[in-house]
């Protein structure tokens, strides 16, 4: 089954500044860890086995006009695609093999389609649900929500905002959108008709950009509202070392789904993933990699949670943003790791000293005060009036989590690791030269790709 989802953000939004990577990764990212976290409402019997994934776009719709072309588009294919599907899956229901059925309806139209319906299965399509026909729309309406009772026993209402869902014919269409006033109030109103803008003239809207050849692309994945997320479960402070092995696990299993990913680091409620540099992925193309990448990463959150908290039910679902930097070489990418292990070590000790005056008695803004200015002596020597040698405390927490493919000694098969080590350092790289594909010369690896790349230059 495709699952297709349009999210229409009105004309003068600043959502994140209407930054796309932002945008489109936070929304496919909700929507990823939404899935999974309602899927036991709809499908009680069924366990979820395999992590859904979804990709996200941007489209800029430059006027109404367009919006109401763009919606109309989709919805026609809503039609088509499930008319032609309904009429696939009833030959292959009734024995014919889906080689078969494809060759049957080969070139068929509208007509054809619901001809073949109605007299080889005694099925009108019009009679099938909306929702298979129609697709469905999510608007905003308002109500009145009780907030209180008075001392009488009348109720006090708010007008609030409901998200409903509803279907329609034609949901591109004028008498649509006058039904629902938060429509035409959001975003406006829309013309008496329109059928003759072509689909190539929408997609010549959408935000796209491929990244540089021949560079390392990395994917940083950084948790949303994760303060409020880590207070809401109870995490512990400073650092949580379940909810650090959760984040790691997650990151193991992007390493074995997408075998493009060469390494990976993650410290607190962010992970780095670095594409090798030859990696042809969604043929580079932005949008496509961070929104996968996101995607997974929130769905696999949500299916270990209860791996890692066996007695915890998360408060609201957790989500991710996600952007693509590319670095064009291995010297400059160890720099951004070497960077982001320093940042580790920098906010952990900066939070276990802080953490500890809390604890201690100060209030947050004292023990922020206490701090100010301090540097990694003085944040020792107060670490050390509590008791604590700072290199005593886990690795985890001082170096973060380093997750790449190793080779098994015993076996000689290639498996994903999770290791916190060093990697600023230079031995970390010379004692695992497979990560960067650093043992072999630089044209061995270029030349059998260059003819691909060309091609998508």
């Amino acid at each position: 089954m495709l699952v297709l989802l349009s999210f229409v953000l009105k004309k003068e939004t600043t959502f994140y500044q209407r930054r796309a990577s932002k945008i489109l990764s936070i929304i496919v990212s909700f929507f990823s860890s939404t899935y999974v976290t309602k899927w036991k409402e709809f499908f009680s019997q069924n366990e979820l086995s395999v992590p859904p994934s979804f990709h996200s776009r941007v489209i800029n719709c430059a006027s109404m006009e367009v919006l109401q072309a763009y919606l109309l588009w989709r919805q026609t294919e809503c039609h088509i695609s499930n008319q032609y599907n309904t009429c696939l899956w009833k030959l292959v229901f009734s024995g014919k093999s889906e080689k078969e059925a494809k060759e049957i309806l080969k070139g068929t139209q509208k007509q054809e389609q619901n001809e073949l319906l109605f007299q080889q299965f005694g099925i009108n399509y019009k009679d099938l649900p909306q929702i298979f026909r129609q697709g469905s729309c999510a608007i905003k309406i308002k109500v009145d929500d009780i907030v209180k009772y008075r001392e009488d026993g009348t109720p006090v209402k708010r007008p609030r905002k409901k998200a409903v869902i509803v279907h329609s014919e034609n949901v591109a269409t004028k008498r649509f959108w006058n039904n629902y006033t938060c429509l035409t109030e959001e975003l406006g109103s829309l013309a008496e008709g329109i059928n003759k803008i072509k689909p190539e003239y929408l997609r010549s809207f959408q935000f796209e950009s491929r990244l540089m050849l021949s560079t390392w692309i990395v994917v940083r994945v950084d948790g949303c509202h994760f303060h409020r997320f880590c207070d809401d479960n109870g995490f512990q402070k400073p650092n949580d070392e379940q909810a650090l092995k959760l984040m790691n696990s997650c990151a193991v299993s992007l390493l074995e789904m997408f075998k493009d990913i060469i390494f990976a680091y993650g410290v607190s409620d962010e992970y780095s993933f670095v594409l090798k540099k030859d990696s042809l992925l969604y043929q580079r193309w932005s949008s496509e990699i961070v929104s996968a990448v996101v995607s997974l990463f929130s769905s696999m959150y949500v299916m270990k949670w209860k791996e890692f908290f066996h007695k915890k039910e998360f408060k609201e679902p957790p989500y991710f943003d996600g952007r693509s930097v590319c670095y064009p070489s291995s010297e400059i990418l160890r720099d951004y790791l070497a960077w982001r292990q320093v940042d580790c070590h920098i906010n952990n000790q900066y939070n276990t000293c802080f953490w500890l005056l809390v604890k201690s008695g100060k209030t947050r803004t004292e023990a922020q005060s206490s701090l100010k200015g301090t540097q990694t002596q003085e944040k020792n020597e107060l670490l050390a009036k509590f008791g604590i040698d700072y290199n005593a405390l886990p690795i985890i927490f001082r170096m973060g989590s380093s997750v790449f493919q190793d080779r098994d000694e015993l076996t000689g098969n290639d498996r994903v690791v999770v290791e916190h080590c060093n990697i600023i350092e230079t031995s970390f790289w010379k004692e695992h030269p497979r990560i960067l594909n650093e043992e072999e010369p630089l044209l061995t690896i270029l030349r059998p790709l260059s003819t691909k790349m060309l091609r998508l230059s």
